[in-house]
């Protein structure tokens, strides 16, 4: 395989974590009754530019199709993280009913709403039918399709090229990395910024975050990595920031490289010289990965066969396509976790992919009071453990697997 960005032969590994389906392809009656297909989930590091990546298996049309059940809006917590995004850009770039505002990956319009509510102009691009659908009912205009160059083109043709430009955790989940990113060079407007959030792999290994890996992934990325590509396809950054969404997340700050004039924030500077001094470019800072992930695994199939020899029950929470890694990865099925609740009805009644474990609605575990909630998207942690603080009441409790397990 040739790196997706470099295109340098690609050997060294990161990280195998077997064959699994793709994590965000729920089951109903009808295709649980029906095979399903497997893929590799394989990650290789490039020497040559050190961007970490998925081996190619399944295509982006395999991974987001039209039933796509992901929606950005349940989580609160992301919506007051969106909510705070917006203003603070409105203030920062003087946006108001004359600038336009282009989201890549819209999902169901949790962030464009609050632009919307502000009376400017925005425009979303979302390949998902079932999100976009969403968003349409929520009156954001949707184009429905992947970007890259050709559609950024378009748009710039037709005048609706970008002040501000917007990518929530999709930088990650493109297959060509390169026409991505030069689309936004062409969708921005000579002053325009285009800001960028994706979890930032030094946190990821450092942490052992390897649940954040999965087919939707094709990219793990470093600044110093975003950077280089950045710069190779007409962009250049000049502002970081770092954030707690996901594990530990990095909002990137670009502009044209031949139009923009901002300066550079010493933040770049800093954040380059922690992850030189990490030794994130050598080969020792991978190693050792895949033994972490397989302690995580161990860890908590030892605590659910404990658990079950001792008459307890255990409940999972939010069937997120991190905690459909980490299920797959470590062999779970119904007979240890009974059922996943999540608060979207998209994915209740469905199944996961692969384990097929049921996901139900949140009254279940009311009825059901389990003795423990293991929370796959931990993420999420202090968010969910508010919610589902009534379990207290019979005595349960929370579990998290990544990045080490722990009860709670």
């Amino acid at each position: 395989m040739k790196c997706r960005h470099c295109q340098a032969d690609l050997a060294l590994p990161l990280i195998d974590l077997g064959s699994v389906p793709p994590s965000n392809a729920y089951l109903n009656q009808q295709t649980l009754r029906a095979p399903e297909k497997y893929f590799p989930l394989r990650v290789l590091v490039c020497t040559e530019c050190w961007l970490v990546q998925t081996e190619d298996y399944a295509g982006a049309d395999e991974l987001f199709s039209a039933d796509y059940a992901y929606f950005s809006s349940f989580s609160t917590t992301w919506l007051k993280h969106v909510e705070q995004y917006v203003a603070t850009m409105v203030q920062r770039f003087a946006l108001n009913e004359n600038s336009h505002i282009v989201e890549v990956a819209a999902n169901d319009g949790y962030l464009l709403q609050y632009a919307k509510a502000r009376g400017i102009p925005c425009l979303g691009i979302e390949p998902t039918t079932s999100t976009a659908d969403a968003a349409r009912a929520k009156g954001i205009e949707i184009v429905e399709a992947f970007f890259g160059v050709k559609l950024a083109q378009q748009l710039a043709a037709q005048g609706k090229q970008a002040d501000l430009a917007t990518a929530n955790n999709v930088l990650a989940h493109v297959p060509d990395i390169n026409d991505f990113v030069a689309g936004f060079a062409n969708l921005l407007k000579p002053a325009g910024v285009a800001t960028f959030e994706f979890p930032h792999l030094l946190r990821m290994v450092t942490e052992n975050q390897f649940d954040t890996i999965y087919h939707e992934h094709y990219s793990y990325l470093s600044l110093t990595t975003v950077k280089r590509i950045f710069e190779h396809n007409g962009l250049s950054m000049f502002e970081v920031e770092e954030l707690p969404t996901h594990g530990g997340s990095l909002r990137v700050y670009t502009q044209r490289k031949d139009t923009g004039t901002r300066e550079t924030s010493k933040n770049l500077a800093k954040i380059l010289e922690r992850e030189t001094a990490a030794d994130m470019h050598s080969t020792a800072f991978y190693a050792g990965f895949q033994a972490k992930a397989n302690k995580v695994k161990n860890d908590l199939l030892m605590f659910l066969i404990e658990t079950q020899r001792n008459g307890k029950t255990v409940a999972g929470y939010g069937a997120a396509a991190k905690g459909n890694t980490l299920l797959n990865y470590a062999g779970v099925r119904s007979d240890l976790l009974h059922y996943v609740v999540d608060r979207n009805p998209a994915k209740q009644d469905k199944f996961l992919p692969g384990c097929r474990i049921p996901i139900v609605a949140e009254a279940q575990l009311k009825q059901h009071r389990p003795d423990y909630v293991l929370i796959l998207p931990w993420n999420l942690r202090a968010e969910v453990v508010e919610q589902l603080a009534y379990i207290r009441e019979w005595g349960g409790r929370f579990v998290v697997a990544v990045p080490k397990f722990a009860v709670g």
